[in-house]
């Protein structure tokens, strides 16, 4: 079983930095252009991440002429430390939107996030699961039980506050990698777990978990079940987008396709889910997918439910200040 996870407080540049090697494992493709800037992108393997996979499988990348780098890591805070070092230029959606807030934070102005994955319990991306044969029928149940999530400070901060406001006081949250929660939950070492899509989807094919509810932090955090909830976003460092400003409008755009496609052929996008997520073969099929919302779409709803995300970590003294949603999109 993993340890009890680290202390949250606000890290330093420097801390952050220091956190550790970026694992930036074997991808499932790299495109390379002739000529032009290599854009290195980072990504969590994560059901979330759908257009960019599209983007990449489907060529739009290098139609633009693009030298695309896809770089795979362990969780989105290694993603949002290898761009503050300049390991990385760019992240895909799914990487932890107040992970990137926390590196925003640390070196301000570093971030412009460029499409953004709001879910909620229509568009499903965040749940709970419970062992199939578990008796709990509420998040109540879960009081003074061990709950997995996901690692670093946005999964455990929201983890520890969806159990809070639901009623399972007393609860242990427990850092673990989220592609062992099915695992833990089928062995017994934990007794639930706050996780992303697909995970929900392979405990549910075989058998071993189920749903005790989805959309939690829609419900939980903005107090509204469809209330779109922005965990996860699109991002590129100002220092790409400035060295290199017609390279970021061509990807933006190039990514913006994969956008179009995840929505105007769900079916045939799931496919891209291979090799990129746990999920292979026909069981792309069973995954729900989260929406987009690219940054020339953003409405003041959304904003306003955008700040309401962010302003609980502000609230938690996990952000050092207050940060301003509008400030990190990107402006065309």
């Amino acid at each position: 079983m993993s340890p009890a996870p680290r202390s949250l407080h606000q890290p330093t540049r420097r801390h952050l930095l220091q956190a550790g090697s970026t694992l930036a494992l074997a991808a499932p493709a790299v495109l390379r252009a002739q000529s032009g800037p290599k854009i290195r992108i980072g990504y969590w393997p994560i059901a979330a991440g759908l257009p960019f996979y599209a983007a990449v499988e489907m060529g739009f990348f290098k139609e633009a002429g693009l030298n695309v780098e896809v770089q795979r890591h362990a969780g989105a805070q290694q993603i949002m430390e290898a761009m503050l070092s300049d390991r990385c230029d760019g992240s895909a959606n799914g990487t932890g939107s107040a992970n990137i807030a926390i590196g925003e934070l640390a070196a301000p102005g570093t971030f412009k996030i460029f499409c953004s994955n709001p879910s909620n319990a229509k568009y499903v991306l965040d749940e709970v699961l419970v062992p199939s044969a578990s008796p709990a029928k509420v998040m109540a149940d879960l009081k003074g039980k061990r709950i997995a999530s996901g690692p670093g400070i946005q999964n455990v901060t929201l983890a520890k506050t969806v159990l809070e406001r639901g009623g399972a006081t007393g609860a242990t949250v427990i850092e673990l990698p989220i592609g062992q929660h099915v695992a833990a939950l089928a062995a017994g070492q934990v007794d639930g777990c706050y996780t992303l899509e697909p995970t929900g989807t392979i405990g549910r094919l075989n058998s071993s978990t189920r749903v005790l509810e989805a959309g939690v932090i829609s419900r939980y955090v903005l107090g509204d079940p469809m209330a779109p909830w922005f965990g996860g976003s699109a991002s590129l460092t100002s220092a790409f987008i400035k060295k290199y400003p017609a390279e970021a409008q061509k990807f933006i755009a190039a990514y913006a396709k994969g956008v179009a496609h995840v929505r105007s052929k769900p079916a045939d996008a799931r496919q891209y889910l291979k090799g990129y997520t746990a999920i292979e073969g026909p069981l792309t099929g069973e995954v729900p997918l989260a929406a987009y919302t690219l940054y020339n779409e953003f409405t003041a709803a959304d904003i306003a439910h955008f700040q309401k995300f962010f302003d609980l970590f502000s609230d938690k003294g996990i952000f050092a200040s207050r940060l301003v949603v509008d400030s990190m999109l990107y402006k065309a």
